[in-house]
């Protein structure tokens, strides 16, 4: 588990643990083999996960992380994510948040960005 700021974050496939609060999962697709029940999602915040163009577009090249974060970033203050990123601030400011994914690499994913941008904004 990783912990940034009031956000703790956990690979959907892990089991649930006590202190996770509410669990939101931020890919736009539903985890591979993990059935509802046991990923135990609160929310699901597809809109908040980067675009499908965007997604398409670093798994191509996995070196333009730099510039991924960036349009992702761009992304995050648009008008199709921001309610979604209202979402999880609301949810953070009432109780603990998990964050899950599916990524087998996180520190390379949209979540460290994502997780950047909502510090920005809760620091608002």
């Amino acid at each position: 588990m990783m912990v940034s700021g009031p956000f703790h974050v956990r690979r959907v496939y892990d089991p649930p643990h006590p202190g996770d609060g509410c669990r939101v999962l931020v890919d736009r697709l539903w985890p591979r083999g993990v059935s509802k029940e046991r990923a135990a999602v609160d929310e699901w915040l597809k809109d908040i996960a980067p675009s499908a163009e965007l997604r398409h577009w670093y798994h191509e090249d996995r070196s333009r992380y730099e510039e991924f974060a960036r349009r992702y970033t761009r992304e995050l203050a648009d008008s199709d994510h921001a309610p979604a990123v209202d979402r999880v601030l609301a949810l953070s400011a009432a109780q603990a948040v998990t964050v899950l994914t599916s990524v087998k690499d996180i520190e390379r994913s949209h979540v460290p960005v994502l997780l950047a941008h909502l510090a920005g904004r809760s620091d608002q």
